[in-house]
């Protein structure tokens, strides 16, 4: 069976892969920084992202995926951007943070529509609505919004109590609000449009994990 790519116009395969590469270089300063600064945080998130930015590569090798390039650019950018941010510019740029959000939710939207997808395209029993998959991308990632902010108050408690710096924190009613606000409006771009670009994705993923079978 022939398996439909993600078609947006774009730069060169090898442009996508430099970019790439040059972002999981900078991570890996990130870290080797962190490492000799003393800066737990820095090497916290800048390995945590690097390992992430290598995901592509995986899903590749052990389920015979081969992803676009340019989704590996999109999921590098939204680590090494939050690597950024933990490193200096969360407390220099103000809105620094709301790029990240909207950068992550609209990961967390492409990566549940996706699977949504390939469900849909796996099962003849089953069939997803365009409206209900617009829907259940927003919910999911406002779903996730809520958790996440969850998992930071808990680090905010376990900081208070341990005087350890954490990798990751709150910082009042505000911001936690603005976090869900930007959340959504990743998630609404992906809800969008994402449904136009990314079924060759899910089409590819439903190959890798249930092969052989013809639609």
């Amino acid at each position: 069976m022939t398996v439909a790519r993600l078609s947006l116009p774009r730069p060169s395969v090898a442009n996508q892969r430099r970019l790439t590469r040059g972002m999981q270089v900078l991570l890996a300063a990130i870290i080797v920084y962190g490492a000799v600064a003393g800066e737990p945080k820095a090497i916290t998130n800048g390995g945590l992202g690097l390992f992430v930015t290598f995901v592509p590569a995986l899903v590749d090798r052990n389920y015979d995926i081969p992803l676009d390039p340019w989704l590996g650019v999109w999921i590098t950018s939204a680590v090494f951007f939050h690597t950024l941010g933990s490193a200096w510019f969360y407390v220099q740029i103000g809105w620094w943070d709301h790029l990240t959000h909207a950068l992550s939710a609209s990961l967390v939207a492409g990566a549940g529509y996706t699977t949504l997808r390939a469900v849909d395209l796996h099962s003849d029993e089953i069939r997803i609505p365009p409206r209900f998959a617009f829907v259940f991308i927003f919910v999911v990632v406002l779903a996730f919004g809520v958790v996440w902010e969850l998992f930071e108050f808990a680090l905010d408690i376990a900081a208070d109590a341990t005087g350890v710096s954490m990798p990751l924190a709150q910082h009042g009613l505000d911001d936690t609000v603005l976090d869900l606000l930007y959340n959504s409006i990743g998630a609404l771009l992906v809800a969008t449009f994402g449904q136009a670009h990314l079924t060759g994705v899910a089409e590819l993923v439903r190959e890798g994990l249930f092969p052989g079978r013809d639609e």
